[in-house]
């Protein structure tokens, strides 16, 4: 593992365990060379997954840019890091055991707001916004008058 300081690709493992989630091996790393210390997360993974975006476009899925997205729609909410973790690795392998190593990007966004809408609200609003594409104030007015229940008639 190359050190991230010197560049350096001679670094030393000082301690391995089990990350939070139980998905990953958190490591803490030494450099001999400049005596920085780091720490990086080993994940399985199962297969190489591609995206098909709706342009057609095929692309290498990229776990750092739904967690940027998911972190995004997170932003300021009242959720643990760890459990925004969780989420994510659990969406991740969702995808992997989908049994198909190309998966529609239209596919993942609709994951992640089925997950979204079962842990925050607000966070599932502020990822629709951008998924759905939202353009005026009335695309989130009528997608939040989907969410608000049906109360009956007052008599």
């Amino acid at each position: 593992m190359r050190c991230p300081f010197c560049g350096n690709v001679d670094t030393q493992v000082k301690d391995s365990r089990p990350a939070e989630d139980h998905v990953a091996i958190r490591r803490r790393r030494f450099c001999p060379a400049c005596g920085g210390r780091f720490t990086t997360y080993e994940r399985v993974q199962l297969r190489d997954l591609v995206v098909i975006k709706s342009s057609g476009k095929r692309e290498d899925f990229d776990r750092g840019k739904l967690e940027r997205s998911i972190r995004i729609a997170m932003q300021k909410r009242p959720i643990e890091p760890e459990r925004i973790d969780q989420m994510i690795s659990g969406i991740v392998r969702r995808l992997e055991s989908l049994g198909d190593t190309d998966i529609p990007s239209k596919s993942i966004g609709e994951i992640v707001m089925e997950t979204l809408a079962r842990i925050d609200t607000v966070a599932y609003v502020r990822f629709a916004s951008v998924y759905k594409n939202f353009q005026a104030a009335d695309d989130f007015d009528k997608f939040v008058s989907e969410l608000r229940p049906a109360t009956p008639a007052d008599e």
